[in-house]
């Protein structure tokens, strides 16, 4: 039977993955993905939002940056989801059998936030996913297998913690569900040498993180303190943030993961033994709860909470399996249906649409339109390459001019697809809580310099005033050339390209 199992797991990986790659190959990188880039062309051991890891996994599957493409770039997230997959079995079958094992791998890969937001596309989550649902594994194998004598475990499961918080800083929850699981339930683990060895690992892990923002002045930590410092009760947000949620989990999973919590709560379903039960709702519940604290007074993000649905996949495959004896559930089977149709629906809209869904007005024409962000860079970096060209052979730009942005998006487009392409070096000009990297990627490439001659290009859907932003550092800013992104034949967007003279004062760098 777990033969059987496990090939089953086995194709589900293999397929999914040639599935992604040849979605990956299909969309241009989304805004956040092109910002990661950058994480990869100038590693750190911090940056201004997150831990390095996405950068590192990026420099991995490019080749040190040798082979770059869209699939290039986000083979570490598909890679990370097929290895996350086969441990989310492991685990299944370590908890109770091969089939809750196989249930809960085929709701990993169908959840939205799982198997495609971070299992598709390049984020911090990617690895971390990877990491977290390891820890989960070797938390497991401490409790059930008794091995809590056993210091290679406890080191396992240190390291992977500080991996999967050199993703993201709030990895460092695996540690503080798992030390309020063993205080309500196996307080004297809580003097065994051993734990706190796989403590000092993870402090190990994270000290890039401190040392970067101890020089950097903690900038990091400031920069997300200022996201939730609102004090005024917003019931709307949190109403948001749940139905975030439920879309981000699937909304037939998010749906059935309810189901399971209730058939847990009435004792209509049970596992073998109580503890894992407890044990699970502590990696996940308090986790789910803070960030619906937070979303009461702050906006959110449905993805912070993504990690913490992972336990509760467990329950809701045990759910499925006390309920039913097919191998693809009917739920199963719901699931993969509207994934199916979504992300064939969402593929042709991105590529061949000829309309955008956002804003009809020319001064803003497609804000808010989502394919926007997946399409029409890449076409829109050619013809620039070819102005750009001319400029310089007849003269009218100086052989220094420079790319301009002022926002880390659409900056990070401008990166991967304008400037790695036609070589123009990309300058951040603005406020540090906007350009974010790009401030660190000016000290290497240096400021906007008095005398130089300077290309900003608005895209129509991310509205700026370039003339009256950009005005005061340009003895003269030209009226646009107008790039059309045209798709069936249709005008979907413009992209505005001004051409900005003669820089009237070097602009001082944002950083010490």
């Amino acid at each position: 039977m777990y033969q059987s199992y496990s090939r089953k797991v086995f194709w589900l990986i293999i397929i999914s993955t040639i599935i992604k790659l040849l979605v990956a190959g299909l969309l241009e990188l989304g805004n956040d993905e092109v910002y990661y880039w950058t994480y990869a062309i100038q590693p750190d051991w911090n940056h201004f939002d997150h831990p390095p890891m996405v950068g590192w996994l990026i420099r991995l599957t490019t080749l040190n940056l040798w082979w770059v493409n869209e699939v290039t770039v986000r083979a570490g997230a598909i890679i990370c989801a097929g290895f996350a997959t086969w441990i989310i079995f492991k685990l299944g079958k370590l908890l109770d059998s091969e089939r809750l094992g196989w249930l809960a791998a085929l709701i990993y890969t169908l959840s939205v936030y799982t198997g495609f937001i971070v299992g598709l596309f390049i984020l911090p989550d990617s690895p971390q996913m990877l990491c977290w649902v390891a820890s989960l594994y070797l938390m497991a194998y401490l409790l059930l297998k008794r091995e809590e004598e056993n210091l290679s475990v406890w080191l396992l499961l240190g390291l992977a913690i500080g991996l999967a918080a050199l993703s993201k800083v709030h990895g460092l929850y695996l540690w503080a569900g798992f030390g309020a699981f063993l205080l309500f339930t196996r307080i004297q683990w809580l003097t065994n040498w051993r734990l706190y060895m796989g403590v000092i690992v993870t402090l190990i892990c994270i000290a890039p993180i401190i040392y970067w923002n101890i020089t950097n002045d903690f900038i990091t930590y400031r920069f997300h303190s200022a996201r939730v410092t609102n004090t005024s009760l917003q019931w709307d947000m949190l109403g948001r943030e749940i139905a975030g949620e439920a879309l981000y989990q699937h909304p037939f999973l998010f749906v059935l993961i309810l189901l399971s919590l209730f058939g847990l709560a009435t004792n209509r379903i049970r596992f073998t033994r109580k503890r894992i039960k407890t044990w699970l709702l502590w990696m996940s519940l308090p986790m789910i709860i803070l960030f619906w604290g937070v979303s009461l007074f702050n906006p959110t993000l449905p993805h912070w909470a993504g990690p913490a649905y992972i336990p509760l996949y467990f329950m809701a495959a045990m759910y499925l399996q006390q309920s039913t004896n097919r191998r693809f559930p009917v739920w199963i089977q719901a699931s993969f249906v509207l994934i199916a149709v979504v992300l064939t629906t969402g593929i042709i809209l991105v590529r061949f649409s000829p309309v955008n869904f956002g804003s009809q007005q020319k001064t803003n024409y497609g804000e808010y339109c989502p394919t926007l962000d997946l399409s029409g860079w890449r076409d829109m970096s050619k013809e620039f390459n070819q102005l750009y060209q001319s400029d310089l052979a007849t003269g009218r730009m100086n052989r220094e001019a420079v790319l301009l942005t002022h926002k880390w998006f659409p900056g990070g487009h401008l990166e991967f697809y304008t400037s790695r392409k036609t070589g123009i070096k990309l300058v951040g000009l603005g406020e540090l809580q906007d350009l974010h990297k790009f401030a660190w990627l000016n000290k290497e490439r240096g400021d906007l310099q008095k005398g130089a001659d300077a290309y900003y290009i608005l895209a129509s859907n991310l509205p700026y005033d370039v003339k009256q932003n950009l005005g005061k550092y340009f003895t003269m800013i030209e009226e646009p050339v107008i790039i059309n992104q045209v798709r069936y034949g249709k005008v979907v967007r413009y992209f505005y390209v001004y051409r900005l003279k003669n820089a009237v004062q070097t602009v001082p760098s944002l950083l010490p």
